[in-house]
């Protein structure tokens, strides 16, 4: 330990005090510089680009600029530069044959950024998470779950899988499915989902809603109830409306047994 710390002192002796002050000082500008940089750019291409390329023009201009005042701190200090990057030219070969899944999901992030499928702060399913967007990155996409878990998916793990944009259009469907004994009075049935529909002032008038026969099962008549909400609501609705048809057949006398009741509502 003494031999290290004399030899620290040694080097700092040699290259002198002021010029490690000048080294920090060219660091500190050079980060100030990247951080400023990162920011206009994120201004002023804002409005004109999703949220997903604005990140990508803040790191654009941030990273380069820390580079190339971390060289100048170094060249301050110094270093032959010309070493280090012989020596990252070797390190970047060996790394190259040792991580082909890590330019597979470079190569795939660069389609996922391109073909514009989904961006951040979308909610999306994909390989059984349902979460919100936080980042696309060159090796992964980044995603909050619903019950605030990060999770990391790589790029390659996306492109290969099929992904859900739950937010890619304004609108969207509640289905619920509901099973009834052949007893039952469909027509009724009919007359009293679409009664609830039409009471329901976050329901959409257009498109309608439509109650159908999905498939006559052996002991039973399976019906599709559906109904078109804005996407921001498709939570608080398909609650309601739930609540509401078990309300609603309860007041009108329909026999839960005969007519038993399953609900099924994607997220």
């Amino acid at each position: 330990m003494d031999e290290i710390v004399a030899g620290l002192k040694t080097w700092f002796d040699s290259i002198g005090w002021s010029s490690i002050v000048r080294a920090a000082g060219i660091f500190l500008v050079g980060l100030l510089l990247a951080r400023l940089l990162g920011s206009f750019l994120g201004r002023v291409f804002g409005g004109r680009v999703d949220p997903q390329r604005r990140m990508l023009l803040r790191r654009a201009g941030f990273y380069p600029v820390v580079l190339l005042a971390g060289a100048a701190a170094l060249r301050e200090l110094g270093f032959d530069l010309s070493v280090f990057l012989g020596a990252a030219g070797i390190f970047t070969v060996a790394i190259g044959f040792a991580s082909q899944t890590s330019a597979s999901n470079v190569i795939s992030g660069l389609f996922l950024i391109g073909e514009r499928a989904f961006g951040v702060g979308d909610v999306i399913e994909v390989a059984g998470i349902t979460g919100e967007v936080l980042a696309i990155d060159l090796l992964s996409v980044k995603v909050r779950t619903f019950d605030n878990l990060y999770v990391r998916i790589p790029n390659e793990t996306m492109v290969k899988s099929n992904v859900t944009n739950l937010s890619k259009f304004p609108l969207r469907r509640i289905d619920l499915v509901l099973r009834f004994g052949y007893g039952a009075d469909l027509k009724r049935v009919r007359e009293l989902l679409l009664e609830i529909a039409d009471a329901e002032p976050r329901v959409l008038d257009e498109p309608v809603p439509l109650v159908f026969v999905q498939e006559f099962e052996p002991t039973s008549v399976r019906l599709q109830f559906s109904v078109w909400a804005r996407r921001e609501l498709f939570l608080d609705v398909r609650t309601t409306m739930q609540a509401e048809v078990h309300r609603r057949f309860d007041e009108e006398g329909i026999d839960r047994p005969v007519a038993r009741m399953m609900l099924d509502a994607p997220a």
